[in-house]
């Protein structure tokens, strides 16, 4: 017989022993019980998360690779959710994800005062501009979270911010500064812009000018595409578009990259490969800017990846990921302080003390100026993380991701006393 072996399962035995007595000691000690007891019968509480929505006409993908989404985002804001009771559960805390998705030409500022009727509520917001002002702009919203995980609208950042609302998603301003840092670094200054005619792709481009004087790019041109593209999915449609879009870019001064700018899908799918120099596409479609793509997989985002997809069945949309960071930021705020009141999870998440991990490798927190959630963008082609901003050498005295989007001495916001 091996006598260390021997040895080795008596040192066990004897251990094993040892703690066991040491338990029951313990449970004998006075007062002990009742701890647990007292503890036990601490209240659970309940936290209702709001998912508020309307049936808004989404753009429909130009590439058959990309599904039509009807549950875009709130499939986030439910993850987020689960997560949170997974944590909640410890401090007896639970999390309530109530979903309001209503018809298009509903009253949403009436359904929101009724969510608003006991008081401060915390909403994630998938709301159009208007939409999420009006709710905004209720008296009884003054106390309430608002995160908003829709638009990128820099006006809703600067004269058109308000106190009550947090924005999750990245603005155009820090989609066009995370895309102009890496052409820099790349050496391409020069930019053909070709953009859209919607109202965001004026917002979008206007930013895209900001960033070229912000960093030293230059943009050398500029082209409204201004008529639908054929339909490439008809049997000439393909014919028409490889003519189409030859036309609309030849003859642009001399450039280093196309930056194409359309925020609604109309045309921009159909620009890579079709222009007439062979030049990089970047910006909404190309080589692109966004808060999560599916790609993704540094600092443990492919285990985010493989998370999201068991549960929804599908892959995680940028608005997913900005839906689960709202539901994830009031779960992190309320376990951090152990308190549930709105006006306290308020107060914590606009300290300096508050952080929430959203898989980029650093806590993400809000700007005080204008309440935008600061994070590093990734740079994406269609099929992998090409690199990700703030780049390299792009420095700043606080946070180097203030170097996206408006920073303090920039802002055009004023929240009021």
């Amino acid at each position: 017989m091996n006598i260390s072996y021997v040895f080795s399962a008596r040192s066990l035995f004897r251990l094993a022993r040892a703690i066991l007595i040491a338990l029951i000691a313990a449970s004998a000690v006075p007062g002990a019980n009742a701890e647990d007891a007292a503890a036990s019968k601490t209240p659970n509480v309940t936290i209702p998360i709001h998912y508020l929505t309307k049936q808004y006409d989404e753009p429909v993908p130009l590439s058959l690779v990309d599904p039509i989404l009807t549950d875009n985002g709130v499939q986030g804001a439910r993850l987020g959710v689960e997560d949170d009771n997974k944590s909640g559960h410890f401090v007896n805390q639970t999390y309530e994800l109530v979903e309001d998705v209503l018809p298009v030409d509903a009253d949403v500022a009436a359904r929101a005062k009724e969510i608003l009727s006991n008081g401060p509520a915390v909403i994630i917001a998938d709301l159009e501009a208007d939409d999420l002002l009006a709710v905004a702009d209720l008296p009884e919203a003054k106390g309430a979270i608002i995160f908003n995980v829709r638009l990128s609208d820099d006006a809703l950042r600067a004269k058109q911010c308000r106190a009550n609302i947090f924005h999750m998603a990245p603005s155009f301003a820090m989609r066009a500064d995370a895309l102009a840092q890496y052409l820099i670094w790349k050496r391409w200054p020069k930019w053909f812009l070709l953009k859209g005619t919607a109202p965001t792709d004026d917002d979008y481009a206007a930013m895209v000018r900001r960033a070229a004087g912000r960093f030293g790019g230059k943009v050398i041109e500029e082209r409204t595409y201004a008529f639908d593209a054929a339909n490439p999915r008809t049997d000439s449609g393909h014919q028409q578009i490889q003519t189409q879009m030859p036309e609309v870019t030849q003859g642009a001064a001399s450039h280093d990259v196309v930056w194409v700018v359309d925020t609604i899908e109309r045309f921009g799918e159909y620009v890579p490969y079709r222009v007439y120099e062979a030049k990089p596409v970047v910006g909404t479609q190309g080589l692109s800017a966004v808060a999560w793509h599916r790609s993704y997989e540094q600092y443990a985002g492919m285990q985010m990846q493989h998370h999201f997809e068991r549960f929804a069945k599908r892959i995680m949309t940028e608005r997913d990921y900005s839906a689960w960071l709202a539901a994830r930021a009031i779960g992190e705020a309320a376990l951090r302080t152990n308190k549930t009141d709105v006006t306290d999870l308020r107060a914590y998440i606009l300290s300096p003390d508050f952080t929430v991990a959203g898989f980029k490798g650093e806590g993400l927190s809000f700007r005080a100026w204008d309440h935008q959630l600061r994070q590093p963008m990734l740079i994406t082609g269609a099929r992998s993380l090409v690199s990700m901003s703030p780049q390299e050498g792009f420095l700043h005295e606080k946070n180097l991701n203030d170097t996206l989007g408006y920073d303090a001495p920039e802002t055009e916001c004023r929240f009021p006393d």
